[in-house]
């Protein structure tokens, strides 16, 4: 487990505003946090040496592009010990846009996008087909009703 990091509320409310809008500038920031553009970016260099920060991302909208499906994969191993190797061979297929090692029913709990019920039906038939994958189950998302970052400090101190 890593050790809790020197990171202080500065730190945290530049982190939780970047969350939200990761485009926003180093100066719209430095206004809301009442330090200079200079801290922000000596801040966010900070941050990402630390590990803290590792990329900024876009928050894609995945129908626009013609991708209808998102999913949920439940993935039985027939070994615990095959993790390693199942994840190596997930991480080829390109639908396959998250996974976790979790605990409950599924050794492995991953998200899938697709164009549509036929690529859908593809990328499972891929899926299966990983030596060391028992079976799968999938939830088919009708509807993403929350996706936000985690807030680091109280709204009212923004």
């Amino acid at each position: 487990m890593d050790k809790i990091l020197d990171i202080d509320n500065i730190d945290l409310k530049i982190i939780s505003l970047l969350n939200e809008d990761a485009k926003t500038p180093y100066t719209e920031i430095a206004k809301k946090v009442f330090v200079s553009s200079g801290t922000v970016h000596v801040r966010m260099k900070k941050l990402e040496d630390m590990g803290v920060v590792k990329s900024a991302t876009l928050n894609i909208n995945f129908t626009k592009l013609g991708y209808d499906i998102a999913a949920f994969l439940g993935i039985y191993l027939e070994k615990s010990s095959l993790y390693d190797t199942v994840i190596e061979r997930l991480k080829e297929i390109p639908e396959v846009v998250n996974a976790y090692y979790t605990t409950g029913n599924y050794s492995i709990f991953a998200k899938i996008i697709c164009r549509d019920t036929n690529h859908l039906r593809l990328v499972l038939d891929k899926i299966q087909k990983v030596e060391g994958i028992d079976r799968t189950e999938t939830l088919i998302v009708l509807e993403e009703s929350i996706n936000r970052p985690i807030q680091f400090f109280d709204k009212e101190s923004k």
